[in-house]
């Protein structure tokens, strides 16, 4: 999700990667906005709803209160005036926003936050796994032509923004299925952030009433960004560009402008083309990792003087007064990594350095890379999405109701993890690792 935000919303392509679907490349002809259900709708046709057993946040669609419903419709009534005010036309308020009912399962997810709450090493086990990479590659020849074109426009280079578009929507096939006026609705009149949440409830209303994505495509994260490459509608409004020279800016159902767009984000977020956003590095013995940091940036020379080279031994191809900066996202015994402005601009994609490294490190692959040298300081690695299928099928043979073998790790998988830990002697904590796939494959 694109912006310089209070807090981050979930990596959709972290948590609904086995949602897959194909995804629709053709731009849909403008209509005329038409009258939206406004409570919490079910998927898109799609997007597969996953089993009962491993339900989402999304499928909950708990009633509001007699009291809630009272203070929501009081607080809509008092947005009229300020959104009239921030550029929405009266009818287009009075159409989309007075028929809102509020979600309230939107409210707990505020503090949850992945990137931050989740082991570096699980985290971009399921992002960055060879099925990423291997389906990146093939949208990478797909749309071979159209982010060439796109290179020269923006000169942002198409494994970024290949590599962008695969972490937040698998490619385009999981783009969330909240409608975006019920949750950005909600989040305007309930929890933390309201004034936040309020003026991108503005923007969405000025992208309904405008009608470059058609009201019913307003769907995505319970925060509010949707498209294939995940725009907050404040964004989405500055930033978005018609790539496909339809008329409308769509980032839903046109993947040309989802990443023609992604690339001015990037652009004007201060991408440098041609330069690098930062590699893998091999500390020298002793290092202090005090000086580490993403804001302690330092000239190039200085670090190389440390004794800080590149692990494949090649050489920096940058100026010696470059800035740079070292980051350690496990500290000194894990993957040290050297990052240059580029990594600034994708990190201002979703303000988070785990998120900033995923992209980093799958653009990395999709331009041929072999992945990382250093080993995370673990023991017990995280799961590919591969991986994670696999532990679900080795649960069921368990006995464990969980539904259908998806990769989506919910709560019915995370309750059989929990059992299966108790029963083999292990840490009971519902986190699926590589030592309980492997205690369940060798049959203990």
């Amino acid at each position: 999700m694109t912006m310089t935000r209070p807090f981050l919303r979930p990596t959709l392509g972290l948590f609904a990667t086995a949602l897959l679907a194909a995804c629709a490349q053709q731009p849909v002809q403008s209509a005329a906005p038409a009258p939206v259900v406004m409570a919490p709708a079910p998927p898109p046709a799609q997007e597969p709803p996953p089993a009962p057993t491993q339900a989402t946040p999304a499928a909950v669609q708990p009633v509001p209160t007699t009291e809630e419903l009272v203070q929501f419709n009081s607080c809509m009534t008092d947005l009229r005036k300020p959104a009239l005010a921030a550029g929405v036309d009266a009818s287009a308020f009075d159409r989309y926003a007075m028929s809102v009912v509020p979600d309230m399962t939107v409210l707990p997810l505020l503090d949850r936050q992945p990137e931050f709450t989740t082991a570096i090493w699980d985290y971009l086990a399921g992002l960055v796994d060879q099925k990423r990479v291997d389906d990146g590659r093939a949208m990478m020849a797909k749309y071979a032509s159209t982010l060439s074109q796109m290179q020269s426009r923006f000169a942002v280079d198409p494994a970024t923004v290949t590599a962008v578009w695969g972490v937040e929507s698998d490619f385009g096939r999981i783009m969330g299925r909240r409608p975006l006026l019920v949750s950005l609705g909600t989040l305007s009149c309930f929890g933390r952030r309201q004034a936040y949440f309020r003026s991108e409830f503005y923007e969405l209303l000025k992208i309904a009433q405008r009608g470059d994505v058609a009201v019913e495509d307003l769907k995505g994260s319970w925060a509010g960004a949707f498209g294939q490459t995940q725009f907050m509608p404040s964004t989405y409004n500055r930033m978005a560009v018609d790539f496909d020279g339809d008329g409308r800016r769509d980032l839903v159902r046109s993947a040309p402008d989802a990443l023609a767009s992604t690339a001015n984000y990037l652009l004007k977020s201060g991408w440098r083309e041609g330069q690098p956003w930062g590699y893998e590095v091999k500390l020298p013995s002793a290092f202090d990792s005090a000086q580490a940091g993403r804001k302690n940036r330092k000239p190039l020379s200085y670090w190389q003087s440390l004794g800080i080279h590149r692990v494949d031994g090649q050489s920096i191809p940058l100026e010696p007064d470059t800035p740079a900066a070292l980051l350690l996202p496990a500290g000194a015994g894990g993957p040290a990594f050297l990052l240059f402005r580029n990594f600034d601009a994708i990190y201002s994609y979703n303000a988070a350095e785990s998120y900033a490294l995923a992209i980093a490190l799958l653009s990395d692959r999709l331009r041929g890379g072999s992945g990382l040298r250093t080993p995370w300081p673990t023991d017990d690695p995280g799961l590919s999405r591969a991986d994670r299928v696999e532990l679900q099928r080795l649960l069921l043979k368990r006995g464990h109701a969980i539904g259908t073998p998806d990769g989506v790790l919910g709560t019915a998988s995370r309750a059989a993890i929990q059992q299966e830990q108790q029963r083999l002697g292990m840490t009971v904590d519902g986190r699926a690792g590589q030592k309980l796939l492997k205690a369940l494959r060798d049959g203990r």
